[in-house]
């Protein structure tokens, strides 16, 4: 069955696009508000070919796909009449404030998410080549392998300005020029030299050094977040403001000639060193949470990853693991900022590898064995858990459960135990070389390998012994 054919028969199924009040994806589901949930045929939806999951959460009709997502996502509003759903929109009721932030939060970062984990992977494979023995450091392969992995790193800013100019609705040409502005060399060079006082139109340029435990840093906008974000919403305000001030004929030169202008003193003078104090702050913030009880941080992270998920609240903590990155980057020997956060969440991955693996011992159907296999494998090698979520551990209830408690049990390992990796990845085994790096000592090495075992292994046997019954099979064809 094609994208079209897919997404026709979703659409009849969900009620036509007069329900339609809004959709969205993310990298495994169809995400839709409706106008009437009652409307939806959630048994017929089930039946589609490539459907391989029906969810309503109350707030979103969610529909999981069995891959072709972008494609289904494209045809599908291609389907809707558009002018009926914007007016849909602009009458009935709204979303919440924290639905709203909660939804531009992930607009903004989940495009950039695969590309981070992958840029991550290539670091960690590199840097433990280079320990083995089996590549030169020093030679162009490494040194051009590493600036390929370097540059969404780097570059963060140009590619957040993209995304944010996409939510914001304002111009992505001008967004992507404020985020190259922040990545220049000779700016970088300026706001580093804090010795040299620097002005733009007479406004003083913001740059300062802080210390954190025995180290020092000083403001860098490279590999930086928050400050391009609300760059590109205030860029958004004045852009709308000018519009209407400059006649029509003269916007196309004036409006973002002006707000270049406008912009650069302002993100230099208050709104970028105001993003890197949030962004500091945030971090603070989070080190002070790990500080009271790394055990409990862990364990709540890695029991309840998987269930953030369903109900897309994981998305706010993603920003939370990016800072914490960008924000540790100058403190470590191997010139990557560190994380904790993503080793929390692969001990939730791994406990949805091992549930899965728990389910395909468990069953007696091979089509169900199959299926578990098939979603275990990107859980466990990459992190990629979604499809083990979905086509397992919440198709029958006890995997999940089972999944959390040893999600939560990894986690709370690695928490004490203080585990963190190189650079912002997805954790599954590819990326294990990720904690190899002169920062860490062999004994949190350890610890995390005993987390994700933990993880693994235990959902497995709880899933195998007490997570799953064969009455659970009847379930695969419903």
């Amino acid at each position: 069955m094609d994208c079209k054919q897919t997404a026709q028969l979703i659409l009849d199924n969900v009620g036509g696009p007069e329900n339609i009040r809004n959709a969205e994806h993310c990298f495994t589901r169809l995400r839709l508000v409706l106008r009437d949930p009652g409307l939806a045929d959630k048994a017929a939806i089930g039946c589609i070919e490539d459907v391989l999951q029906v969810l309503d959460t109350g707030e979103q009709f969610q529909i999981v796909l069995a891959g072709r997502l972008d494609n289904t996502y494209d045809e599908f509003v291609k389907l809707v009449d558009s002018k009926k759903r914007d007016k849909s929109l602009s009458q009935s009721e709204k979303s919440s404030l924290g639905e709203k932030i909660a939804q531009t939060i992930y607009s903004i970062f989940t495009p950039a998410v695969p590309v981070l984990a992958a840029a991550g992977l290539i670091k960690s494979l590199l840097y433990a080549a280079g320990l083995l023995g089996w590549i030169n450091s020093a030679g162009s392969t490494y040194v051009i392998l590493f600036s390929a992995a370097s540059i969404i790193f780097y570059f963060l800013p140009v590619f957040l300005a993209y995304t944010t100019a996409k939510v914001v609705k304002c111009s992505k040409i001008l967004a992507m020029v404020l985020g190259a502005f922040l990545c220049y060399p000779q700016i970088e060079s300026l706001i580093l030299d804090v010795s040299e006082k620097s002005t733009i139109f007479g406004f003083p340029v913001i740059k300062t050094a802080f210390t954190i435990g025995d180290a020092t840093g000083t403001f860098d906008y490279t590999e930086s977040a928050v400050p391009i974000i609300l760059s590109v919403f205030v860029l958004g305000f004045l852009e709308k403001a000018l519009q209407k001030l400059i006649p029509e004929n003269y916007q196309v030169i004036l409006v973002p000639g002006i707000s270049l202008i406008i912009m650069l003193p302002v993100m230099l003078t208050v709104v970028g060193p105001v993003g890197e104090y949030i962004g500091f702050g945030v971090n603070l913030l989070y080190d002070a949470l790990m500080t009271v009880s790394p055990a409990l941080g862990g364990a709540f992270v890695g029991g309840f990853w998987s269930l953030m998920i369903i109900f897309g609240a994981h998305r706010a903590l993603l920003p939370v693991g990016m800072n914490e990155t960008e924000v540790s980057t100058a403190f470590h020997q191997c010139g990557a900022g560190h994380n904790s956060l993503m080793c929390y969440v692969s001990s939730a991955n791994f406990a949805q590898a091992g549930a899965a693996l728990g389910v395909m011992l468990k069953t007696k159907s091979m089509e169900l064995k199959q299926i578990a296999a098939a979603v275990a494998v990107p859980a466990f090698l990459t992190g990629f858990a979604e499809p083990a979520i979905y086509c397992c551990s919440l198709r029958f209830i006890r995997p999940m459960l089972c999944s959390v408690i040893a999600g939560a049990l990894g986690g709370a390992v690695m928490g004490i135990g203080g585990a963190s990796s190189h650079g912002f990845m997805n954790n599954g085994i590819l990326s294990i070389t990720g904690f190899f790096c002169p920062d860490n000592a062999p004994g949190m090495i350890a610890v995390y390998l005993i987390g994700i075992a933990v993880s693994f292994f235990g959902a497995a046997l709880l899933t195998y012994f007490f997570g799953f019954v064969e009455k659970d099979e009847l379930k695969v064809r419903n």
